[in-house]
């Protein structure tokens, strides 16, 4: 389909006035030639290959936002899910060269995050998978540009209970670790239900074992672009025609952010692989999914209404990305990020928005609980509970869902933590009072539900 002057116009214009920019050009990279026989070998084996493919991703993709006049954000590289990679190690400590080696290559040709650190345990663990785990705080605390996830559920396959509390006390201990910049190792790591494997979006990315060896993905963001058209209709218009409005717009930025990648893809002499449409907020004022949501006619995003609302916006960003291109991929929908969003910290800091309709949105929207600050305090045990609740909406109604969630050493409800850049800062926010222990220590596995049988 051919690009006419007038949707290249209306582009320029998007991107001028109303904070239109591609979030992430992704480099995803299959890292399975890369095995040897020990870890360190392994590792040497990963950096080299990184700094050989990536080389020429970001000043490919400067000159191509120069020459369209278009922001790109980020640039960023997933890589095949580590715990794939390093079988060898037999010991947490001897995961962390690669950790590192990985982390130094995504400093040498100047990404901004590597996604991949990652492991996949929805049945279980094996041995060294475990030992992986265990690897991860300190992994995440002593790099800069890694990130790390984990998926924990599938609606195969059911919740992995047991990974689930492994999960809750290393995010307790990524926040010690790194307590004096308000828990920033919790900032990068995501748990899941359903992962991906063409996600280009931190800090969940992770290049699959399905994907190719190497492919381009790009995430565009357009909450500005929405809002500012969604407050300009007549308050009085029905919701159908602001369900229209939003899918044309997406339609518009689909194309955009497929524009850049596929001519990212020619110029590396890679493959294009997918466009993802969420809708990710920044800290500046008017780009925010809070504020189209409340521009829908809400007093304050969390209020009575919005999870609906937020259902119609999810569906009309798919539905006019499905139409603009048939690449459309990663999870493509809204994303609810507290620290990231201007208007959603207001919202928490005025009591409009708790943890529990944050829950309910999650049911509708992209992901799930998305850099949410909880009290220091916190136990390992309530926030496993809190990633329990998210991946069973996720096991139950065939989504991705996910937690990343900060307990901030030190801080209490009412305070707030500065991360900077697109982070933002976070009102730290209230969890229930009441106890999960037993339930979370009881562990095991909750079996798949009766409708994931549909062979």
């Amino acid at each position: 389909m051919e690009y006419s002057q007038a949707e290249i116009l209306q582009t320029v214009r998007m991107t001028e006035i109303e904070h239109l920019d591609v979030r992430t050009v992704t480099l995803g990279l299959s890292l399975r030639d890369c095995v040897r026989s020990s870890v360190e070998e392994t590792a040497g084996a990963v950096r080299e290959k990184i700094e050989r493919v990536a080389a020429r991703l970001v000043p490919t993709v400067n000159e191509i936002g120069e020459e369209y006049g278009l922001r790109i954000a980020n640039k960023r590289i997933s890589i095949t899910p580590a715990s794939l990679i390093a079988g060898q190690a037999r010991s947490a400590r001897e995961y962390l060269p690669l950790a590192r080696a990985i982390d130094e290559a995504a400093r040498a040709v100047g990404v901004d995050f590597v996604g991949g650190y990652s492991a996949l345990v929805h049945k279980g663990a094996t041995d060294a998978e475990i030992h992986f785990l265990d690897s991860i705080p300190e992994a995440l605390a002593t790099t800069e540009r890694l990130c790390s996830s984990v998926n924990a559920a599938t609606s195969r396959a059911g919740i992995n209970m047991d990974a689930v509390r492994r999960v809750g006390v290393l995010i307790k201990e990524m926040a010690e670790r790194t307590s004096e910049r308000g828990g920033l190792a919790c900032a990068k790591f995501v748990c899941f239900a359903n992962a991906v494997e063409d996600n280009p979006f931190m800090a969940g990315a992770f290049h699959g074992v399905g994907e190719p060896e190497a492919v381009i993905n790009v995430g565009v963001s357009g909450p500005g672009v929405v809002n500012h058209a969604v407050r300009h209709m007549p308050p009085d218009a029905p919701l159908h025609e602001m369900a229209e409005l939003i899918k044309k717009l997406s339609f518009k930025l689909a194309r955009a952010g497929e524009l850049i990648g596929r001519e990212a893809a020619r110029r590396m002499g890679l493959r294009f692989g997918i466009i993802d449409l969420s809708l990710a907020p920044t800290p500046v004022p008017g780009d925010s999914v809070a504020e189209i949501i409340e521009a829908l006619g809400f007093e304050r995003a969390g209020t009575h209404g919005t999870t609906a609302a937020l259902a119609l916006l999810t569906d009309a960003v798919k539905k006019g990305g499905a139409m603009a291109s048939s690449n459309v991929g990663g999870m493509s929908g809204a994303f609810i990020p507290v620290s990231e969003d201007a208007a959603m910290i207001e919202a928490a800091q005025l009591g409009a928005l708790s943890l529990d309709k944050l829950e309910a949105w999650t049911s509708v929207c992209s992901v799930g609980i998305d850099m949410v600050a909880v009290p220091g305090s916190t136990s390992a045990e309530t926030i496993a509970a809190i990633i329990a609740d998210e991946m069973a909406i996720g096991v139950m109604n065939h989504k991705t869902t996910a937690v990343r969630i900060i307990p901030v050493p030190g801080k209490v409800v009412g305070d707030i933590v500065e991360f900077g850049g697109l982070l933002g800062s976070a009102p730290i926010m209230a969890v229930n009072a009441f106890s999960s222990d037993v339930f979370i220590r009881r562990g095991g596995h909750i079996p798949a539900p009766i409708h994931s049988l549909r062979n």
